[in-house]
C-alpha cells in the first residue's frame, strides 16, 4: 500500500501486511472494473449497466468509484501550476466518508460547482485522502497501524496527515507523543516536512515540554525546508518571509540569555530593532513592549508511581559495590519515563553516581551516568534521562540503576505489584538483572517519574 497510497516522503507510513493485501485487492478490483468498463463502451448499453454485478456489497461498489469518470459529479483539479492533475470524484460518496465533505456539497454555504481547484496539495496526497474517505475498512486499519507506529520521529508528519484525515483519536495521540518528546519531535526529519498551519499549531501549543531554543532552531530547520519547496534560495531573508507571523509565536524572551546571544540573536532572523529590544527585556528595569510572548510554557507535569509503602535503613544495608539494582513494569497505556526518583543517604549528606538504564526484552532504550546529592532525608530524589521514554502497553520493561557511594542508603520495603497512578496502572515483577537485592517486595528504585 505504501507506493500506492502514500508515494511520497511527507506521507504516512504504509500499514502491515494484512492492510498492504486489503489494499492490493481493492486496487485490483478497481483495475478490473475500469478494464470492464472499457470493454462495455463497445458493448450494448444492457452490458453496460451490469457491472453492479461483478460486487456484491455496496460498500465494494463505492470502492470502485474511486478515482473513476463513471457518475462523477464533481472534479478536483489538484496541484500547483503546471503540475495539476483533474481527479473525478461523486458528492454522495465523499460526504458519507467526510463532514468536510458533507458541508462543501451539501451544508448552508454549498456552492454548486462542478470543478473544485486545490493547488496547495499534491495530487498523490489528494488521491490517498480520496481512498481512504471511499475504503472505510481500509481507513480504519491505516488508523490502528499508525497508532501503534506512532513516535517522536513521526509525530509530527503524523498530525499533519491525521488533521487531514479528520481523526480526533489520532491527532491526540500525536499530540501526547509531541508534548513529552517535544525536543526529539522538533529535531526529526519529518518536523521539517509539516505544512505551515501545523506548524503554526505546534509553536503555539502551551504543553511543550521543550528548551525554547530547541523550538527557535526547528523553525529555522523547517523555514529552510519550506524555501527549497517554494524555489526560494534559503537565505536569512527568505527563511523570515516563509516563516511570517509564525516567528512571534517562538517564545524568544523565555530562552536563557546565553541560548540568546549566542543562538538567536546572531542567527539573521531577528531584526535589529528585535534583537535590541529583547537584550533589554533581559537586562533592563523598564522593559519595552514585544510582539513574542515572554510568558513560558507550562510544559508537563511530572507525575510519579512510588511502589513502596514505606522505607527503612538498617546497618550494614543497603551497601552497593557496582552491582545492579532493577525491577521489571507494566502499563495499560502509553506513557513516558523521564526517570526515577531514587533513595538517598540515611548516615546524613552525601553524593551518589548514578548509571540508570532503561530496557525492553533485553535490549537499551535509554541510559545515562549522572551524579545526585542526596539531604539525608528519606526522601527520593530525581534522575532523569536525556529525553523521556516512550513505554508501550502490555509490555514489561526493565528499570536498572548501578548506584556508586560510600555511605548506606534508605531502601524501600512493603513493595506493591500493582498500582494506579491517575488513569495509568502499573504492574512490578523482579528482574533477573538484579544482583544487588531489589525486588517487588523492597529495596531500590522506589519510583519512576513519567509524563502521561
Amino acid at each position: 500500500m505504501a507506493a500506492e497510497l502514500y508515494p511520497t516522503k511527507k506521507l504516512v507510513p504504509s500499514t502491515s501486511a494484512s492492510s498492504t493485501a486489503t489494499s492490493s485487492s481493492s486496487s485490483s478490483s478497481i483495475q478490473q472494473y475500469q478494464q470492464q468498463n472499457q470493454t462495455n463502451n463497445n458493448s450494448s448499453n444492457q452490458s453496460c449497466c451490469n457491472w453492479q454485478g461483478l460486487y456484491p456489497t455496496i460498500r465494494e461498489r463505492n470502492s470502485v468509484m474511486f478515482n473513476n469518470e463513471t457518475m462523477a459529479d464533481v472534479h478536483f483539479v489538484v496541484g500547483p501550476p503546471g503540475g495539476t492533475q483533474r481527479v473525478p470524484g461523486h458528492k454522495y460518496v465523499l460526504a458519507v466518508g467526510s463532514s468536510v465533505f458533507h458541508a462543501m456539497f451539501y451544508g448552508e454555504l454549498a456552492e454548486d460547482q462542478e470543478e473544485i481547484r486545490i493547488p496547495d496539495v499534491e495530487p498523490p496526497s489528494f488521491l490517498a485522502m480520496m481512498k481512504y474517505y471511499i475504503v472505510p475498512h481500509l481507513a480504519r486499519a491505516c488508523v490502528n497501524f499508525l497508532e501503534t507506529s506512532l513516535s517522536a520521529k513521526n509525530a509530527c508528519v503524523l498530525l499533519s496527515q491525521s488533521c487531514l484525515f479528520e481523526e480526533p483519536d489520532l491527532t491526540q495521540r500525536c499530540w501526547e507523543v509531541i508534548d513529552a518528546q517535544a525536543e526529539l519531535a522538533l529535531r526529526s526529519e519529518g518536523f521539517c516536512d509539516i505544512d505551515s498551519q501545523t506548524l503554526e499549531s505546534i509553536l503555539k501549543r502551551e504543553t511543550l515540554n521543550a528548551k525554547e531554543m530547541v523550538v527557535f532552531e526547528a523553525a529555522l530547520n523547517w523555514a529552510e525546508a519550506e524555501c527549497q519547496r517554494q524555489d526560494l534560495s534559503p537565505t536569512i531573508e527568505n527563511k523570515r518571509l516563509v516563516l511570517g507571523k509564525a516567528i512571534y509565536l517562538i517564545r524568544i524572551p523565555t530562552m536563557v540569555l546565553e541560548d540568546f546571544a549566542d543562538g538567536a540573536a546572531q542567527s539573521g532572523v531577528l531584526t535589529l530593532n528585535e534583537t535590541n529590544d529583547i537584550f533589554l527585556w533581559f537586562t533592563a528595569a523598564k522593559k519595552p513592549e514585544l510582539l513574542f510572548c515572554s510568558k513560558p510554557r507550562k510544559g508537563l507535569a511530572p507525575q510519579r508511581c512510588h511502589r513502596f509503602q514505606s522505607c527503612a535503613y538498617r546497618s550494614n544495608q543497603w551497601r552497593y559495590r557496582g552491582r545492579c539494582d532493577s525491577i521489571q513494569f507494566a502499563v495499560d497505556k502509553r506513557v513516558f519515563i523521564a526517570g526515577f526518583g531514587l533513595y538517598g543517604s540515611s548516615c546524613g549528606s552525601a553524593e551518589y553516581s548514578a548509571k540508570i538504564e532503561l530496557k525492553r526484552q533485553g535490549v537499551s532504550m535509554a541510559q545515562r551516568i549522572i551524579k545526585y546529592f542526596s539531604d539525608g532525608s528519606s526522601s527520593t530524589f530525581p534522575v532523569s534521562f536525556d529525553y523521556p521514554v516512550q513505554i508501550e502497553p502490555d509490555t514489561f520493561y526493565t528499570a536498572s540503576v548501578v548506584l556508586d557511594g560510600n555511605e548506606l542508603s534508605y531502601f524501600g520495603q512493603e513493595g506493591m505489584t500493582e498500582v494506579q497512578c491517575g488513569k495509568v496502572t502499573f504492574q512490578f515483577q523482579c528482574s533477573s538483572d538484579s544482583t544487588n537485592g531489589t525486588g517487588v517486595q523492597g529495596g531500590q528504585i522506589p519510583e519512576l517519574v513519567f509524563y502521561a
